[in-house]
């Protein structure tokens, strides 16, 4: 009996190879938040009482990083920092467009080499990094199949089908799963909120249950529009609690690395859309039963999302193609030591509407240093993070407050260089680019910046040099704006030509069975 269980257990493993792999090979959920403030998350120090218990246990059953970013504080941009492992002037992704065809993307990594079944809930558009006819995701459902993107229920019910075809297939699994929480519009409550499939957050918070971040006012509508913030914190968490259920109720919370994240920072006045602190620094967090420890918290290392992809790969097993720009993180997970983990470098390129604002950013756990190009002769920031009701009652009452005044102006015209002392100062409040005491560390960033920029290949590093150039970096930025106002033109052709090419086709399938129907 003993022999025939044997022979039998060989020939499944022969002549069913993806039973091996789903059964050796772990599976990823990789969670992520749409602009959500890493002290909005309860372990990260958040004071809103009650607001991400879910996150909180993934946090104390894996590694929380407290020095963890996004490379691009903006929404398909970041995600293509993900979904490529390369800084965005490397995989093309500069903007909300695909990346160059060419490049290596992890989803497709991954079914190429282990056959991992890949999906994606939420975002899709902006998860889907590369432009093909048929992307890898064999299981895709976007906001209208999802309760406009906030609905745990919904999510948890997709996963689940999702989990159940990868386990009749016999493969290893990839979800992205992203909630559109707390991305705007916030939850504001009304009679018929929950038409088309939205839920109300778990618990609704109030202006005075809040919190107001240090780089905000606290004013009164300041507060009513981070109280619809915060309600939409509480449902992201939902969510994550409902796919976190559905992994634990199928059975595969043992062989699966989950990760969660944002994508970037909270779409209010200096955090989304910008280089700070508060725009790249994200909630950050891996369980892997049996290879990371639980409850530990990694202070140390900061570590970036242009990494996560040669990280992915190489905890699965998958060789990591050498045109990535990232640097597998793994060993630190594994719980050994790491180098040169104490700096890193950030980006911020173009608006989804193409108005280009380049940014770049150099920094380590205690200063930051900014480069904005686009900053000279008087032109205007304007993104969608300044478009709420928050800005505006900063700007109202900036009428009658001289230093609020200053801090609205410098939101929207900066300075070509900043430079934080983020120990003493956080929020970003006092910037001492011009402070002859910062002078010999302003320097050393400099250097680093330069660095950066030589071993990426960084199409600023021209205008870089020019910093000091004023009347060289108007002419530079109009040209670059020139440039890409000139490459979304040729795509917005080409994607109306293939629309075109599209309706041709379906109206040449109508006429040819109009013809058929007639004949008949």
């Amino acid at each position: 009996m003993k022999r025939l269980i044997n022979l039998f257990t060989t020939l499944c493993l022969l002549f069913s190879p993806m039973l091996f792999a789903q059964s050796t090979t772990p599976n990823i959920l990789l969670i992520t938040a749409d602009d959500m403030d890493y002290h909005s998350v309860g372990v990260n120090g958040s004071n809103v009482e009650d607001i991400t218990p879910n996150i909180d246990r993934l946090a104390n059953e894996g590694m929380r990083f407290t020095n963890a970013h996004v490379t691009v504080a903006v929404c398909m941009p970041s995600r293509g920092v993900i979904g490529t492992g390369c800084y965005p002037n490397n995989s093309g992704m500069t903007g909300f467009f695909p990346s160059k065809p060419s490049v290596p993307t992890l989803a497709e990594e991954l079914k190429l080499h282990k056959n991992y079944k890949p999906g994606v809930l939420g975002k899709v558009k902006h998860s889907t990094p590369k432009k093909v006819e048929n992307y890898v995701w064999e299981y895709n459902q976007d906001a209208k199949d999802l309760g406009s993107g906030r609905s745990p229920k919904l999510y948890k019910e997709h996963f689940k089908k999702f989990i159940t075809q990868a386990k009749e297939e016999n493969r290893p699994f990839f979800m992205m799963a992203n909630s559109h929480d707390p991305h705007r519009p916030f939850f504001v409550d009304n009679p018929n909120y929950e038409k088309g499939g939205k839920q109300r957050p778990s618990r609704i918070y109030t202006p005075d249950e809040i919190e107001v971040p240090g780089f905000l006012e606290d004013l009164p509508e300041v507060r009513r529009e981070l109280a619809n913030y915060f309600s939409s914190v509480k449902r992201c968490d939902d969510t994550i609690g409902a796919l976190l259920d559905a992994l634990e109720e199928e059975g595969l919370s043992d062989n699966t690395i989950v990760i969660f994240l944002s994508d970037n920072g909270m779409a209010f006045p200096f955090a989304k859309s910008n280089v700070y602190l508060q725009s790249t620094r994200t909630p950050f967090m891996v369980k892997w039963p049996k290879h990371i420890k639980a409850g530990q918290v990694n202070e140390k290392d900061m570590v970036s999302m242009v990494d996560l992809m040669p990280t992915l790969l190489e905890a699965c097993g998958v060789d990591v193609p050498k045109t990535l720009d990232g640097r597998s993180f793994l060993p630190i997970l594994e719980g050994k030591k790491q180098k040169d983990r104490d700096m890193i470098y950030t980006h911020y390129n173009e608006t989804s509407g193409s108005k280009a604002f380049p940014m770049r950013a150099v920094q380590t756990q205690d200063y930051l240093y900014i480069f904005s190009p686009w900053a000279v002769g008087g032109r205007q920031y304007k993104t969608s993070s300044i478009n709420g009701k928050s800005f505006t009652a900063m700007k109202e009452k900036a009428v009658e407050d001289e230093a609020l005044k200053l801090r609205v102006d410098f939101c929207l015209f900066r300075t070509v260089t900043e430079f934080y002392d983020l120990k003493n100062d956080p929020n970003g409040l006092n910037n001492l680019a011009e402070d002859p005491k910062s002078t010999k560390k302003i320097a050393e960033f400099e250097k680093h910046m330069l660095a950066y920029m030589e071993k990426t290949n960084d199409p600023m590093l021209d205008m870089y040099k020019h910093k000091d150039d004023e009347d060289y970096l108007i002419k530079a930025t109009e040209k670059h704006q020139e440039v890409v106002n000139d490459a979304n033109r040729i795509r917005r052709a080409e994607k109306r030509k293939a629309k075109n090419a599209a309706n041709g086709k379906s109206n040449k399938h109508y006429q040819k069975n109009k013809k058929n129907r007639n004949s008949h």
